[in-house]
């Protein structure tokens, strides 16, 4: 698990315009909440909080005006078409504390000979772990796996310290056998047939 630092200011204006101007700032409008206080709003350096966002479930050291908190991002809003951050919203965690994450499912090895197809039922697996040592994701081996074979979320090895949330009986991959393709001449004859 990685610790990004950043530095962070509290925001005091508010809406649709004070958010472009930040924005336009390089910088990312944000809301900290968590631990029953109440919500703290910030601006946050836009590049530096992007490069952290593509690891996912990063651990955020925030310097906020001489404060230190850790967070994790909870939700994140990006332009639909241009992909720049629009709005975070960050977990208050504590060293020590269970947080329950999404963790992306990696599949790995080579499928038994015969053309298979490998189809992802579940892309991430809901997990409980410790704040600071949460996994960035968990790695399937599906080496050797035939047609109709599939892997249930009890089956997957979890790293110490991390239990699984997600039903136990959960079909996270499963193996497709692959589907001869039609002649093309059977598919005309069938077509003038009709």
């Amino acid at each position: 698990m990685s610790e990004v630092k950043l530095a962070g200011s509290v925001r005091t204006e508010f809406g649709k315009g004070a958010a472009r101007a930040i924005r336009r700032d390089s910088l990312v409008p944000a809301v900290l909440y968590g631990h029953g206080s109440d919500p703290v709003h910030l601006t946050l350096p836009a590049h530096e909080l992007g490069l952290a966002l593509r690891t996912p479930n990063v651990l955020l050291s925030l310097d906020i005006d001489g404060t230190h908190e850790l967070a994790i991002p909870k939700a994140v809003q990006r332009d639909a078409i241009k992909g720049f951050l629009i709005h975070v919203d960050l977990l208050l965690v504590k060293k020590g504390e269970k947080v329950t994450v999404e963790v992306p499912v990696q599949a790995e090895g080579e499928l038994a000979a015969g053309g298979n197809l490998l189809q992802h039922e579940l892309n991430t697996l809901s997990v409980e772990a410790e704040a600071t040592h949460l996994p960035e994701a968990v790695t399937v081996s599906v080496e050797g796996l035939e047609a109709g074979a599939s892997v249930l979320a009890k089956d997957i090895a979890l790293p110490s310290g991390v239990t699984l949330v997600t039903d136990a009986d959960a079909v996270v991959l499963q193996v497709l056998a692959a589907q001869a393709e039609e002649a093309p001449a059977e598919a005309e004859a069938e077509g003038a047939e009709a």
